[in-house]
C-alpha cells in the first residue's frame, strides 16, 4: 500500500513547481489592476506599452517575440491599444504581409504616468533585495532555456 501510494506523489499539487509560479504570476497580474486603470491599460497591454517605451516602433512579429505572444493574442491587443490611440499599426508599401507597431504622442505621453506603476507595486512580494534579484535571476534563466528547447 506505502509502495502504490508513493507513485503518486508526482501527481501532488504540493509537490508541483509550476503551482507556485501560476498562483504567484495570477496574483501579481491582480495586484497590478489597481494601479493600470489608471492608465487604461491591462497587465498585458502595459508590458506591450512597455516594450515600445524602451525600444520604440517594431514590427508585430519582433514585439510578439520580446513579450512572449503569439500573434493571436497580440493581434487583437494591438487593435485595442490602437482603438484607444495608443499606438499606430500600419503595413509599409514593400512589404504587405509585415506588420510594423509605432508609439502615438499619446502613447508616449503615457510613459510619464506609467512611471508610478512601479513604485505601486513596490513591496507585493514579501521577499528581500536580494531574494527578489535571485528570483528574477532564476526566472529569467528558466525563461532563456524554455525558449531554447522549443
Amino acid at each position: 500500500m506505502e509502495k502504490a501510494k508513493n507513485i503518486y506523489d508526482c501527481i501532488r499539487l504540493e509537490n508541483q513547481l509550476c503551482f507556485p509560479l501560476y498562483a504567484c504570476a495570477k496574483e501579481i497580474v491582480r495586484l497590478y489592476r489597481k494601479p493600470l486603470e489608471e492608465l487604461g491599460l491591462t497587465y498585458t497591454q502595459y508590458i506591450v506599452m512597455m516594450v515600445l517605451w524602451e525600444h520604440g516602433g517594431m514590427s508585430e512579429g519582433e514585439l510578439g517575440k520580446l513579450v512572449h505572444l503569439d500573434s493571436g493574442t497580440l493581434a487583437p491587443l494591438l487593435k485595442r491599444l490602437e482603438k484607444q490611440g495608443l499606438v499606430n499599426r500600419t503595413r509599409p508599401d514593400d512589404n504587405e504581409r509585415k506588420l510594423l507597431i509605432t508609439l502615438t504622442e499619446q502613447g508616449e505621453k503615457l510613459k510619464d504616468k506609467a512611471i508610478n506603476v512601479p513604485r505601486a507595486m513596490q513591496g507585493c512580494i514579501d521577499l528581500d533585495k536580494d531574494e527578489l534579484i535571485q528570483l528574477k535571476h532564476l526566472l529569467d534563466k528558466a525563461l532563456i532555456r524554455m525558449e531554447e528547447a522549443k
